[in-house]
């Protein structure tokens, strides 16, 4: 609960600002990592070929192989999260006009008192 004593306070307009921002940084980050493949495929092996060209590969290839398939994970990741807090907002619109319908049917006899008494 907030200082206000609400449970929930969503802004709406503050989610739909913001849920954009997490689908621009999954393409960056996209980009970001097309652009390691391409670094990483133009340089070939310039470790060589020798016994220590062979010993260093063998370690840093699996790690690039892990570093490329997290980091498309985060891409997916991001690209959900903005997709999710856009749902969040459009839900949280539908449920707040669903509850206004559904109060707005009451009607209170003239002289009656809010709260039921």
């Amino acid at each position: 609960m907030g200082d206000s004593g609400e449970v929930l306070d969503i802004k709406i307009a503050d989610l739909k600002a913001t849920a954009p921002r997490f689908d621009h940084e999954s393409v960056a980050l996209a980009h970001a990592l097309t652009k390691l493949r391409n670094g990483l495929t133009a340089a070939g092996a310039p470790w060589g070929d020798d016994d220590q060209g062979g010993e260093f590969h063998k370690a840093y290839g699996p790690r690039v192989e892990q570093i490329e398939h997290a980091t498309q994970i985060l891409v997916t990741g991001l690209a959900g999260i903005h997709e999710a807090m856009a749902d969040m907002a459009d839900g949280h619109v539908d449920n707040e006009e669903l509850v206004h319908s559904m109060f707005s049917r009451i009607q209170i006899p003239h002289g009656a008192k809010s709260d039921g008494r």
